[in-house]
């Protein structure tokens, strides 16, 4: 019995389809590792891409070409960078004048509420007090001590490296406002008419995903800011607003970023409080409940289903990708899959469809015979 074609239905994305998908996204991962003084700054340029976009639409519907409106808006853009810039210029200048006593100052807090809390920990079960564990652990750190500035001169170097290439930033996302439209409508072309359709959507989904997923990053910034910034200031805890605002932006690195923050709030509290070892444990279950809103909370109503995956795939990609790329790829795995997702689902759904499949070989037939027909 035949099968008529609107009663045919295309295979969804199984198995095949998925393997493919991660894959690619563990092969791009690995290439891309090698290439982080572009990719670093790209996605910072999509990120100002898709916050500048709404303000250029504005221009461009009150008749502003679409060239014009690109140029206005970054000119904006970096004056009022330049002018912020300088404006704290006095203030960062003091800051980074006495970083290191305030790095050795942050360090000795922390080491000693670390040392507080082992002496209390003998105090209250004896097989750790006849170990001298507080002890032990005072004197490894002190021997670690010594070679703390070899670990900072290789990040401070790699600062240095790095600072150049992100002034590719706001230089690519001018071009992504101005060209975007343009580099859709190449992409479109350059396929054949049985999946021009296909393809439009195609491109308007990974359009989509990947604005869904760094609005969604900038919204659930801005939550953590405001949460850990009234957290922080309700402990009396100096320049709340500054480390909610950077534990936020930590909080980008998966697991690493979150423990460096959660790291960084401790050791303030733990300085700025010497003789109130209470206040740094009130911090941590301050960080403690801040994650937890994040993760249950704040994430689902920002980024949540933007990139319609499996919470499973999620975690477990997020694993391949420290594990593939480091740091780097903790930052990129979220993004490349659920883009290397849509190109994946869209390219099986076009292979499993008969009727696609049928109209692209009977057009090609058809453009083989028009162009040798008057050589016959």
């Amino acid at each position: 019995m035949s099968v008529s074609a609107s009663e045919a239905r295309p295979a969804g994305s199984g198995p095949v389809v998925w393997s493919a998908i991660i894959g690619t996204t563990c092969l791009l991962l690995f290439f891309l590792q090698k290439l982080l003084w572009l990719v670093v700054p790209a996605l910072l340029a999509l990120i100002l891409y898709y916050l500048l976009y709404p303000l250029m639409n504005r221009l461009i519907f009150r008749g502003v070409s679409r060239d014009s409106a690109a140029a206005v808006i970054m000119l904006w853009f970096l004056a009022l960078m330049s002018a912020g810039g300088l404006m704290l210029a006095p203030w960062l200048t003091q800051r980074f004048a006495s970083a290191n006593a305030s790095v050795t100052r942050y360090i000795q807090g922390g080491l000693k509420l670390l040392d507080q809390s082992l002496r209390a920990l003998e105090t209250a079960w004896e097989p750790l007090a006849n170990a001298n564990l507080a002890t032990t652990v005072a004197q490894r750190l002190q021997n670690a001590g010594g070679h703390f500035a070899e670990y900072i001169e290789p990040v401070a170097m790699g600062v240095m490296v790095w600072a150049p290439s992100l002034l590719l930033a706001p230089f690519l996302a001018f071009f992504f406002l101005r060209d975007g439209q343009r580099f859709k409508r190449f992409l479109s072309e350059a396929v054949p008419n049985a999946i021009f359709e296909r393809s439009l959507n195609l491109l308007n989904e990974v359009d989509r995903t990947l604005r869904a997923y760094f609005i969604g990053l900038m919204k659930l910034t801005v939550l953590d800011t405001i949460t850990l910034a009234a957290g922080l200031a309700l402990l009396n805890i100096p320049g709340a607003l500054a480390l909610g605002f950077i534990c936020a932006v930590l909080a980008w690195i998966p697991y690493v970023g979150t423990i460096a923050g959660g790291l960084l709030v401790v050791l303030v509290a733990a300085t700025d409080f010497p003789a109130d070892p209470v206040m740094a444990y009130r911090a941590i279950a301050l960080f403690a409940v801040a994650r937890m809103l994040d993760d249950f909370v704040y994430m689902p109503i920002t980024i949540g289903k933007s990139l319609r995956m499996h919470p499973l795939i999620t975690v477990l990609m997020i694993f391949v990708g420290g594990a593939i790329a480091g740091v780097s790829g903790l930052m990129l795995v979220l993004p490349l899959l659920g883009v290397v997702m849509v190109f994946g689902k869209t390219v099986g759904a076009i292979v499993t469809d008969d009727r696609l499949v049928a109209r692209y070989r009977h057009g090609r037939e058809l453009r083989r015979k028009a162009a040798s027909n008057d050589l016959v």
